[in-house]
């Protein structure tokens, strides 16, 4: 991928996952346009059954800030939707090149919040709310947690993180998978590249959830954290964990044996994929019927 155009990129990763993920029935699928931090974006809301006042997740796609769309997963959205029993809020916010660092960060912020203020109206229940992505998804949901406790935003009762980037320096993992498991090392420097303006945005929390301060950390909500053996980014959601576990916040960490980077949306072709969002669905929708408690 680091030897394509973002154009060839974004078109094979496209590709990949209208292969390897199929998208499963839902009740209600709608789309719309919200203000976004610098243009509109899109959301696109997945509604199981005639249920009423839903919980709601707001999910966040992976693609290394660069890639990846509302439809590259639509699966797994649909998927978490039907299993977890709640709302699902897909957010396409915008991409580098085109919008470097913080724009998506602040896409994704202001989708939390409209989100959180239109859930009524869309038969979810505000008081319910939850944030998850993969990947550089997993990121922007971390540092979307991080935001609303310094910004006073929508409580946030859960984060999941599916093997999040969660900060700019290469850890034993990177030596380990950085090259022949999927997601290279050099993958992740380009990835990099589009996304970052300079060196100081890799020390800023906002970028890097792994340098989130510690006073700010055991304010965080109760997080799902998911990694893949084979993974480069595998170490970086350990230590995550291990931060969060340390500053007292409920933590669940899980690191599937035997997977790679991505591997939720390659559920046509293995069994873990589909098998670990099975388990993340039931958590999630466990801890939502734990708040009305």
């Amino acid at each position: 991928m680091s030897e394509q155009t973002v154009s060839e990129a974004r078109a094979a990763f496209a590709k990949m996952c209208r292969m390897l993920s199929k998208p499963e029935p839902i009740a209600k699928v709608e789309e719309r346009k919200i203000p976004g931090f610098q243009n509109d974006i899109k959301v696109r809301i997945y509604t199981p059954g005639q249920l009423k006042s839903l919980p709601v997740l707001v999910y966040f796609h992976g693609g290394g800030w660069v890639i990846g769309d509302l439809d590259t997963h639509d699966p797994l959205c649909r998927a978490l939707a039907n299993q977890a029993e709640c709302m699902v809020v897909a957010v396409d916010y915008s991409l580098a090149p085109e919008s470097k660092f913080p724009v998506a960060v602040e896409d994704a912020y202001m989708a939390l919040q409209w989100a959180a203020a239109q859930a009524v109206g869309l038969g979810g229940d505000p008081t319910r709310l939850a944030v998850a992505g993969d990947s550089a998804g997993g990121n922007l949901a971390a540092v979307v947690c991080y935001l609303t406790q310094i910004r006073k935003g929508a409580a946030i009762l859960y984060q999941m993180l599916f093997y999040p980037s969660t900060g700019f320096h290469y850890t034993p993992s990177y030596e380990e998978y950085g090259e022949g498991y999927h997601l290279t090392k050099a993958t992740m420097k380009w990835f990099r590249q589009q996304y970052l303006t300079e060196y100081a945005d890799t020390k800023n929390p906002m970028a890097a959830p792994l340098l989130i301060p510690k006073e700010a950390t055991p304010l965080l909500p109760p997080a799902y954290i998911l990694t893949a053996e084979y993974d480069p980014l595998r170490d970086g959601g350990f230590e995550y964990a291990e931060k969060l576990k340390k500053a007292g916040v409920e933590t669940q960490y899980f690191c599937y044996p035997g997977m790679i980077h991505g591997f939720l949306n390659m559920t046509e072709a293995l069994d873990d994929g589909k098998k670990a969002i099975a388990d993340a669905a039931k958590a999630l929708k466990d801890h939502f019927a734990a708040s009305c408690r």
